[in-house]
């Protein structure tokens, strides 16, 4: 067999895989909420963290939920996943997924800062 032909295969084996192994949308959805969870305990940053853990449980997912369902945007193209979050007419990404992981780039950090900041001044 030629290298291109064993070149050929090898490609179309490894997209297979990712077509197969690409995560699904209820995957990023988790992980972007235990993310913002994490991030929105960090911005609180409480003293007494029974008070924070009540409201957490009482109001922060559900403000999370509503985030997620409204402002993020998961866009699969079958081989790998890309995530964005939509913020004043803004786009940017924050992560992607392929062959079963999520990633998450460090800059939801910036811009879950750049947001609370925003909303704080409101």
């Amino acid at each position: 067999m030629s290298t291109t032909r064993i070149f050929a295969l090898l490609l179309f084996g490894i997209m297979v895989a990712a077509l197969l192994t690409n995560p699904k949308k209820e995957e990023f959805e988790y992980a972007i909420k235990e993310k913002a969870k994490s991030l929105l305990e960090d911005q609180l940053n409480y003293e007494n963290k029974d008070a924070l853990q009540l409201g957490m449980t009482l109001f922060g997912d559900r403000i999370v939920q509503e985030f997620v369902q409204n402002n993020v945007v998961i866009e699969n193209y079958y081989l790998f996943t890309v995530v964005k979050i939509k913020w004043q007419g803004e786009n940017t990404p924050i992560g992607g997924g392929a062959f079963k992981k999520v990633w998450l780039s460090p800059e939801i950090n910036e811009k879950a800062d750049e947001i609370v900041g925003i909303l704080k001044n409101l």
